[in-house]
């Protein structure tokens, strides 16, 4: 494949529907017989409700699937582990343990997304648990309790306490609408909140170098909202509100097709200092001129969401990597790339939520099968033909 060149004003000036960087195809083939003799009950699962069309799993065989996936051992680890308020270990954001302040496991907002992510249906005991605690979040409780991970830093600096609430609900949004409570007025309320802090970043000028290096350092800018992993994923679950902010959801594409300032930067708040996980400042996917990447899960979720934002047109490295992946596509649609040795894994860890949903890596097919699923469900989101074979 040719390497593609595209400069940051060509991207900036383009519109949403005229940037086609690569030919992806317009059709794909799931390998339902092999999911069945390979898969997982959860990707069995959603491949049923997510994938396939209706007249392809009856709803006895969909009720049967739900009840493994009940079952399922990473479903009964993650249930163990929640606390009866409703948390895991008192962490709201976090993507691993924080052994320096006590926090022992991953963040709830990621724990939820992982129960959703491995099909476990929304009348759960755990989700209720959860959406009572991220309700309060939402509301204008100011329980310290509910700062979290934040909770003593919020205590010595205000301006972090300002912040930390701010973004607090905005993760707990995301999450919300990944779950499908996108009609309820406190999550819609909360989303057009954050998305018009996002929009009023992304129309100032600071959007176009927002950060300042101090020193061997780069700060952002004082005040600036630039997009987060959870408002991307906010939006892409909530299509009502991608239509009624389409103007936004147009300048977010150019702005998250550009190259990013820096990778390595901090948001000063006060006193504190903290180091950049989830906020993004341009195109926050890394690959060669191959679209070779060595993040295969969290490029998988990304694709994912701009695709549902519509804004595959104007992500060329997220197409390079998509071209990448397909490439390594059997005549059958399996995922096969040369010397598959263990599960892809996520150096960002910012996909653990998501994937792996099959654990079990001992066996070439089993360490295919989520790539497999992903780019299934990235063709049924894309609108391309599905042929099951």
């Amino acid at each position: 494949m040719a390497k593609t060149v595209v400069s940051r004003q060509y991207l900036k000036d383009c519109s949403i529907s005229g940037v086609v960087i690569l030919d992806l195809p317009a059709q794909h083939r799931v390998p339902l017989s092999w999911l069945h003799e390979h898969a997982c009950p959860s990707i069995l699962l959603r491949t049923a409700t997510d994938i396939l069309p209706t007249h392809y799993t009856s709803s006895a065989d969909i009720a049967a699937l739900r009840s493994e996936v009940i079952e399922y051992r990473n479903v009964k680890y993650l249930n163990r582990r929640q606390w009866q308020n409703g948390s895991w270990s008192g962490n709201m954001l976090g993507i691993g343990p924080m052994k320096s302040a006590g926090i022992k496991d991953v963040g709830t907002v990621a724990q939820y997304r992982r129960l959703l992510e491995l099909g476990v249906p929304i009348n759960q005991r755990a989700y209720k648990l959860a959406d009572r605690l991220f309700f309060k979040v939402l509301s204008r409780d100011e329980t310290p309790s509910l700062w979290f991970e934040y909770q003593k830093g919020a205590a010595e600096n205000p301006e972090l306490k300002v912040w930390a609430r701010s973004f607090l609900r905005e993760g707990v949004t995301c999450a919300l609408a990944h779950a499908g409570r996108v009609e309820d007025p406190r999550v819609r309320g909360s989303a057009h909140r954050v998305i018009s802090d996002v929009s009023q970043f992304l129309r100032s000028e600071v959007a176009e170098s927002p950060l300042t290096k101090k020193g061997s350092k780069y700060l952002l800018e004082p005040g600036a909202y630039p997009p987060s992993i959870f408002s991307v994923a906010m939006l892409s679950y909530m299509p009502r509100l991608q239509r009624e902010r389409a103007g936004f959801v147009e300048r977010l594409g150019r702005f998250l097709a550009t190259p990013p300032q820096s990778d390595n930067w901090s948001i000063q708040i006060g006193k504190k200092s903290l180091k950049s996980t989830f906020h993004i400042l341009g195109d926050p996917l890394k690959a060669d001129s191959k679209g070779n990447t060595d993040d295969i899960p969290w490029s998988l979720h990304w694709i994912e969401l701009i695709v549902r934002l519509g804004l595959l047109d104007v992500a060329p490295t997220a197409q390079r990597i998509l071209a990448r992946l397909l490439q390594d596509c059997d005549e059958q649609g399996t995922w096969n790339p040369k010397n598959l040795r263990t599960l892809p894994k996520s150096r960002s860890k910012l996909a653990d939520f998501a994937f792996p949903l099959e654990v079990d890596g001992k066996t070439q097919d089993r360490r295919r099968v989520d790539v497999t699923f992903r780019l299934a469900l990235i063709a049924k989101l894309a609108g391309w033909d599905l042929e099951i074979v």
